[in-house]
C-alpha cells in the first residue's frame, strides 16, 4: 500500500496552484514519532477570497442538481470510503496519533453513516412545508415554509477528529445546496485534503467543496467571506469567531468546550460504570470534547467504583500505534495540550490529590501521557473545573445524588453528561437535572451517533446544534410563502376606510379573540 504522503502529495502539490500561499507552508507532524509527514500551503487572506469566489460561482450548479442529484454523489461517497477506508484511517493516524481502533470506530464509522444519512434525510428535513394558521386574513391562501441554501458555508474544524469533525460539518452543508470551503486545523490537514479528493472522484462539481490549509489568520479571513460559519474548538477561539460573525451579520454555528460528568449512584452496576469510565475518559487519549472528564460517585459505593477503574486503568497500553491491536491509547496531537495535562495533574497533587495510577509524560519519541486517575479531588482544582482534554480521569466521593447534581451543574460548561443507575427511571429523572445538551443513562457519549438527535452544547459549550432537523436547517435561510388563489380585485380592509366596514373587523376580532377562551 503507498504511504500516507504519496496519498496526500498530489493535493498538497496543487494546492498552491489554485491559491497563493502566504510563505513555504505547514509542516504536519506525527505526534506519535515527531516525524513530519507532510508539508500544506498556509494560505492568506488574498488566497482565501479567490477560494470564495470560486466557491459562489460554483454554488447555482450544485443546488440546480436537487436533493437527488446531491444525494448521488453522498451516496457514492458512502462507498469511495468504505473502500478507501484503510487508506483514510493510515492518514488519520499519521497526523493525529490516534490508535487505528479510534480512528475506525469514532471517524470511519460516524462519517459512513453521515454520508447516507444526510443523503436520505436531507430532502425530508429541507421540504417545503405546508402550513396552517388561525389567521382569518389568509384563509383559503396556500401558505408554504420553504429553505434554501445560505451560498457559500465556511467550516472550521478541530484538530481531534479531522473526519467526524471537521470533514463531517460539510456533508450536511453540501447536501442542503451550498458550496463549502474547509479550514481544517493546521495541526490536522492532510484527511479533509484527501476526502476533498474522494469527493471529486465521486462527481462532487469543481469548486463546490475547497479545503482553506492554514494557520488562524486563514480561519479570521474566512469568517470574512462566507455567508454561515460553522465552528469547532475552544471556548476562547469560539468567542472571537461569534463576534467576527455579528459584526457581518452572518450565522454562526458554535460547538465548544466541555468539562462532561459522570454521575454513579449507589445502585449502579459498578462493572459496567467502570468500564464506561475507563474508555470514555481514555478513548481517543481523553482528547474529545464530550470525554467523561469528571466523576462524582455516592459514598456507598465510592471504594469499590475506585478500586474497578484504577486496575483498569492501569492495564492500558499506551504508545504509538503499530496497527490494530498494538496499543489502547495513543498520542497527544497537540503539543501545548501536553503541557495543559501536565499542568492540571501538578495543580491536583500540589492541593493535595492523590495518584492511583499513571499521572506522568511518557519519555522517548512522540507525545504520549500515562493513562491517569485522580482522587481526593475537589472544586479548587484545574482538572475539576478546566477543560483538561487528556487521559485523566479525577474521581470524587458524593453523599448523595443531590450533591453530585449540584457539583455537576457548578461548571461553565454544559456539552454532555452521564449518569448511573440500575434504576432508570430514577437515572432519567436525574439526567433531567442536569444543565448539558445532552445526557445519557447507563452509557456515555453513545448520544453522537444518533444522527436523528440534535448535538450542541449548553452554557459555555456553544451555540447552535449539529445533527437533526436543525443541523441541515442552520445552513439554509427560511422564505415564507403564500399563494392566493381566489381573489377578488379588492380585499374589504382597503381604501378607502369605510365606517361599516371597521366595525364589523373589530366585532370579528372581539369574537375570535376577545372571549377569553382556555388554549
Amino acid at each position: 500500500m503507498a504511504s500516507v504522503e504519496q496519498h496526500v502529495e498530489e493535493e498538497i502539490l496543487q494546492a498552491p496552484s489554485r491559491a497563493s500561499a502566504t510563505n513555504g507552508g505547514i509542516p504536519v507532524e506525527n505526534p506519535a514519532t515527531g516525524e513530519i509527514v507532510a508539508t500544506v500551503p498556509d494560505l492568506g487572506a488574498e488566497a482565501v477570497a479567490e477560494m470564495a469566489a470560486r466557491g459562489r460561482a460554483a454554488q447555482p450548479e450544485w443546488e440546480a442538481y436537487g436533493f437527488d442529484g446531491r444525494a448521488r454523489v453522498l451516496v457514492r461517497a458512502q462507498k469511495w470510503l468504505m473502500d478507501n477506508a484503510e487508506r483514510v484511517v493510515e492518514t488519520i493516524v499519521s497526523e493525529t496519533g490516534k490508535t487505528y481502533e479510534d480512528a475506525q470506530l469514532a471517524e470511519i464509522g460516524y462519517a459512513g453513516n453521515a454520508f447516507g444519512f444526510w443523503a436520505k434525510m436531507g430532502a425530508e428535513y429541507l421540504a417545503d412545508e405546508r402550513v396552517k394558521s388561525s389567521q382569518v386574513l389568509v384563509k383559503g391562501k396556500k401558505l408554504l415554509l420553504r429553505y434554501r441554501p445560505l451560498g457559500l458555508i465556511g467550516v472550521i474544524g478541530p484538530w481531534n477528529y479531522p473526519l467526524t469533525n471537521s470533514f463531517g460539518d460539510c456533508i450536511p452543508a453540501l447536501m442542503a445546496g451550498n458550496s463549502v470551503i474547509l479550514k481544517p486545523s493546521e495541526i490536522t490537514p492532510l484527511t479533509s485534503l484527501l476526502l476533498a479528493e474522494g469527493l471529486r472522484e465521486c462527481g462532487l462539481p469543481e469548486n463546490v467543496l475547497q479545503i482553506a490549509t492554514g494557520r488562524g489568520e486563514t480561519g479570521a479571513a474566512l469568517v470574512e467571506h462566507v455567508d454561515m460559519i460553522m465552528f469547532t474548538g475552544s471556548t476562547k477561539t469560539g468567542r472571537k469567531v461569534a463576534e467576527e460573525a455579528a459584526k457581518r451579520l452572518i450565522p454562526a454555528s458554535l460547538e465548544l468546550g466541555g468539562k462532561d460528568p459522570m454521575l454513579v449512584l449507589s445502585d449502579a452496576d459498578l462493572e459496567r460504570a467502570a468500564n464506561f469510565a475507563t474508555y470514555y475518559s481514555m478513548q481517543n487519549a481523553g482528547q474529545t470534547c464530550i470525554s467523561i472528564e469528571r466523576v462524582y460517585v455516592e459514598e456507598p459505593v465510592y471504594d469499590e467504583f475506585v478500586a474497578k477503574v484504577s486496575e483498569k486503568v492501569r492495564a492500558l497500553r499506551v504508545g504509538k500505534p503499530e496497527g490494530y491491536g498494538s496499543v489502547d491509547v495513543g498520542a497527544i496531537t497537540f503539543p501545548p495540550q501536553l503541557e495543559t495535562i501536565k499542568d492540571h495533574v501538578a495543580d491536583a497533587v500540589q492541593k493535595g490529590a492523590r495518584v492511583l495510577a499513571g499521572g506522568k509524560e511518557v519519555p522517548g519519541a512522540g507525545r504520549f501521557f500515562e493513562p491517569t486517575v485522580i482522587v481526593d479531588v475537589d472544586h479548587t482544582m484545574k482538572c475539576m473545573t478546566e477543560e483538561t482534554f487528556g487521559p485523566t480521569l479525577p474521581i470524587m466521593k458524593v453523599h448523595d445524588a443531590d450533591e453530585a447534581v449540584r457539583l455537576a451543574n457548578n461548571s461553565h460548561y454544559g456539552l454532555g453528561a452521564s449518569v448511573f443507575s440500575k434504576d432508570t427511571a430514577r437515572g432519567e429523572a436525574i439526567a433531567r437535572r442536569l444543565d448539558a445538551g445532552a445526557a445519557n443513562v447507563n452509557d456515555a457519549m453513545i448520544n453522537y451517533t444518533v444522527l436523528e438527535l440534535p448535538m450542541g452544547g449548553a452554557k459555555a459549550s456553544g451555540l447552535g446544534s449539529r445533527h437533526g432537523a436543525g443541523g441541515i436547517r442552520k445552513y439554509c435561510s427560511q422564505q415564507a410563502i403564500v399563494v392566493t388563489k381566489l381573489a377578488m380585485k379588492k380585499e374589504p380592509f382597503m381604501y378607502p376606510y369605510k365606517s361599516r366596514t371597521s366595525r364589523m373587523l373589530a366585532g370579528l376580532f372581539k369574537f375570535m379573540y376577545g372571549r377569553g377562551k382556555r388554549a
